[in-house]
């Protein structure tokens, strides 16, 4: 039977006390993409089912939700979906293909486009308040961190038709025509505003924005042309009152920006120190990171003297959850991540 728990209980656990940067009597630990290809249970229960129709199965999501909380023993859970879901829901062509991610029939390129890009309402995503309820019910007292896409990365997807490397039509976009790209990026976190509000009303306690590539840019093109949409997104789901994590890839010259937008806790990766981060950010944030997810190939010791260096980084800053510095690489050993949780609340218990 599912446990049954009061909101207090969930508000007092270690993760959300790290994310209002009160003491805790261990550093918390969770794991971005903790649920996932990793885990041999993962791949057994999504046998057969594409990666799109498992996000809107809930008890399905909830089982893989569930799956590392189980084996690792993780001071939180993250929902199990993907960034272009709300893309999906609204009915953007787009399918997301193994080994390559998501792909757009259609690219983004003129301001008729737009008209493709309608408000997200919670009825289009029904299937995300019932596993996020059935998910929470199981959970107890353990957290269930929501998640998102942000603009610009969203954008790119559209943009881009795909994955890309170099983001060449979404720059030339953003810089031959900036008010469609504001155009863009206004609708993108009008519907990840209420995608991630949908997640907090059914029972997350926490959020987390990706913007995955957003390392792409440098820091006067971030302020003028991504900070305002990110910090819409931010400034909507403020009165929730749940802790609110950025997080991007390759942002260390843009983390005091990321930190601008109006979060709670910054995720940093693994190409700066949590130090440096923290002095790069300044004041009054919670720092989340930020081990290379690589490291978890080398031998156990070599994966503790790395852990010890982030957790010294880390000693003494007010508010720090441990977790890697992207997500876990595909063919991690599940065992080894086991390993890590157990390490870092050993070494850090007070």
């Amino acid at each position: 039977m599912p446990c049954e728990t009061s909101s207090v209980t969930v508000t007092d656990s270690v993760f959300l006390k790290a994310c209002r940067r009160e003491p805790v009597p261990h550093t918390p630990v969770w794991f971005m993409r903790q649920a996932g290809r990793s885990l041999p249970e993962y791949r057994k229960v999504r046998q057969g089912i594409a990666m799109l129709d498992s996000c809107t199965r809930p008890e399905l999501v909830t089982e893989i939700t569930l799956q590392p909380v189980r084996r690792h023993g993780v001071d939180a859970a993250v929902y199990f979906s993907d960034i272009v879901v709300p893309l999906k829901a609204i009915g953007v062509d787009l399918d997301i293909k193994p080994g390559v991610g998501p792909v757009v029939a259609e690219p983004f390129r003129t301001r008729a486009d737009l008209e493709r890009l309608r408000p997200l309402t919670p009825e289009d995503v029904s299937y995300v308040t019932e596993a996020v309820r059935l998910t929470t019910a199981e959970l107890g007292d353990t957290p269930l961190i929501g998640f998102a896409g942000a603009p610009f990365t969203l954008a790119s997807y559209l943009v881009e038709g795909g994955p890309s490397k170099n983001h060449e039509h979404t720059k030339a976009l953003m810089y031959g025509d900036p008010e469609l790209w504001e155009a863009l990026l206004s609708r993108l976190a009008e519907i990840t505003s209420t995608f991630l509000s949908v997640q907090i009303e059914a029972g997350a306690s926490a959020v987390q924005l990706f913007d995955s590539w957003v390392g792409a840019l440098a820091p006067a093109d971030y302020r003028r042309s991504v900070l305002p949409a990110s910090k819409r997104i931010f400034d909507a789901v403020a009165h929730h009152g749940v802790p609110r994590v950025h997080f991007g890839v390759g942002t260390g010259e843009l983390l005091p920006l990321l930190a601008e937008a109006g979060a709670d806790m910054i995720g940093v990766d693994w190409r700066v120190p949590l130090d440096e981060a923290a002095r790069r950010v300044g004041p009054g944030y919670a720092l989340q990171g930020n081990l290379d997810p690589a490291v978890l190939f080398a031998p156990t010791a070599a994966v503790e003297e790395q852990t010890d260096r982030v957790l010294a980084a880390a000693k003494g800053l007010p508010g720090h959850v441990f977790n890697l510095g992207h997500g876990v690489l595909p063919d991690t050993d599940p065992d080894a991540l086991t390993r890590l949780t157990a390490y870092v609340h050993e070494r850090t218990a007070r």
